[in-house]
């Protein structure tokens, strides 16, 4: 409305400084040329092309115009012109104060989309600073909407973050809950990633966002305006603006607000990875502590645990019934114990481990032999490749005892009585390769690689007092250790796999190090 009245005042004004130039030179009309005439009223023309636009300025040019011909050109107050010459004078002056009042306007356009540019480029530097200034990824986003605010006019600003699952939520645990018709906008925007609208009369309205920052879509009025705010082709949240009472937003403003949505977006990004970080850390330090409990309570129960047991011993001796119950219980419980102890003390990094030039057929005698205690009727077969070079490998003799023993002892749990757990040894490559096998139930697909966690159980397994779930988890810490892999596979007719790769020695670089050691 205020810019209407200026336009209006605009016209009154220099019309009537057409009029009253006019009448000044009609008075003298007599005493001077018509070049008199022609120079006041192309400078009129100019001055209404900058104060008024192009309408103006033609609108001044037609009327001078007019008013040559009738009042200063012979013969006086008709329209006629009575020599050629006066023709071509008249007509270059149309035609001198047309160009020059076009050139003018866009002369003065491009002014004025060049400051608008500016304007646009002062505010994204100022937001740029405003979001990398602040720790804070909620202060940033408050700066944001402050920038907004006193960018577009707006009576309220407030940025939501959008999940699929929980809906909208305020980015500001302090923000003010919003009206119904806010979050209907809000949500619109969110679910079809376009920008939303309300017009004056409450219908609802959505554009693409390349349609809502084009120069040629008309001005935009409007109650309420929602912009979704997107990353990596989602949707993360929504930028929402309210008038008071009505937004006006031009090209430049759509323009600018298209432009801030990406750092809006930016610091929704921020506050999600340091929420997750902020969770990561705590996960860590509760997992931390978790092993401290375990590694002190292990180590404590281990005093108590060799008393009961010698204990027990002894009434066994003088033929108590139960002692031998409770000898059985207490070695099993200190295998659990044990287990903990090892598990914390290999995720504090304690366990140290000591590569040395070892054979495959030492290590798989040494585990045939361990595995003699715990044999229920069942049969371990091994399997040696004696077509392959030297079985001879670099890792720590007692964890990679270790490994087999676990992973014979779990082979041999889902192993029936009278059945045969393999035990196949080779090598490939730069690697040995140990492969334990059994023709148990095997493991569904989805629980495959949580087998290796601690404390995991496959589902419908049969609870067994004596096992805690910790034998595969230590069994792939002590591989990793050494630089080795352990990983599971689903057997060929059924069963379980498990194959233990270590690094291989190469025995003619191991011969040639120790002669030059000797010499």
């Amino acid at each position: 409305m205020r810019a209407r009245r200026a336009t209006v005042a605009g016209w009154i004004i220099w019309c009537s400084l057409l009029a009253f130039a006019t009448a000044v030179l009609f008075s003298v009309r007599q005493e001077i040329d018509q070049v008199h005439v022609v120079l006041p009223m192309l400078l009129i023309v100019l001055g209404g092309t900058v104060a008024g636009g192009r309408a103006l300025g033609f609108t001044l040019a037609c009327a001078s115009f007019a008013l040559i011909d009738y009042f200063f050109q012979p013969p006086y107050d008709r329209v006629s012109v009575s020599k050629p010459l006066d023709v071509v004078v008249l007509l270059a002056f149309l035609g001198t104060a047309g160009v020059t009042a076009h050139l003018l306007t866009r002369a003065r356009e491009e002014a004025t989309r060049a400051s608008q540019r500016a304007s646009e480029v002062e505010s994204l530097s100022r937001l740029g600073a405003a979001t990398l200034r602040y720790a804070e990824p909620t202060a940033a986003l408050d700066a944001v909407c402050t920038l907004v605010r006193d960018t577009v006019e707006a009576g309220e600003c407030v940025i939501l973050t959008w999940d699929p699952t929980f809906g909208l939520l305020a980015a500001d645990p302090g923000t003010v809950p919003l009206a119904v018709e806010t979050s209907r906008v809000a949500e619109c925007a969110a679910e079809y990633g376009m920008p939303v609208s309300t017009s004056v009369d409450g219908q609802l309205a959505q554009q693409s966002m390349s349609r809502f920052a084009n120069d040629a879509t008309p001005a935009l009025h409007t109650r309420l305006l929602a912009l979704p705010l997107r990353a990596e082709d989602r949707t993360i949240g929504v930028l929402v603006l309210r008038g008071s009472p009505v937004l006006l937003l031009d090209a430049p403003k759509r323009r600018l607000l298209a432009a801030l949505t990406y750092y809006a977006a930016l610091g929704i990004e921020r506050m999600r990875l340091m929420r997750e970080a902020s969770h990561s850390e705590a996960l860590r330090e509760a997992n931390r502590a978790k092993d401290q409990i375990l590694a002190s309570v292990s180590h404590d129960l281990r005093t108590p645990l060799t008393t009961i047991k010698v204990l027990a011993q002894g009434a066994q001796a003088r033929g108590e019934p139960s002692a031998a119950a409770i000898v059985e219980q207490a070695d099993r419980l200190a295998r659990m114990v044990r287990d903990l102890l090892e598990l914390s003390r290999l995720r504090a990094g304690s366990f140290a481990s000591n590569p040395e030039l070892n054979t495959a057929e030492d290590l798989v005698g040494a585990a045939l032999r361990q595995a003699q205690g715990v044999l229920n009727g069942q049969v371990i077969q091994p399997h040696v490749d004696l077509t392959s070079p030297a079985l001879v490998g670099v890792f720590d003799f007692v964890h990679t005892l270790r490994i087999l023993g676990n992973l014979l002892d779990n082979a041999l749990r889902y192993t029936p009585p009278g059945g045969v757990v393999d035990l196949w040894v080779a090598r490939e490559g730069a690697e040995l390769v140990f492969t334990v096998a059994d023709r148990g139930v095997g493991v569904a697909p989805p629980e495959r690689e949580r087998i290796f966690d601690a404390f995991y159980r496959p589902s419908g397994s049969t609870p067994d007092t004596g096992h805690a779930g910790l034998g595969l988890s230590i069994a792939r810490t002590l591989a990793e250790l050494q630089g080795g892999t352990l990983t599971y596979a689903i057997r060929e007719g059924g069963g379980s796999e498990f194959t233990l790769r270590l690094p291989a020695a190469d025995l003619k670089e191991e011969a040639t190090g120790a002669e030059l050691e000797h010499a």
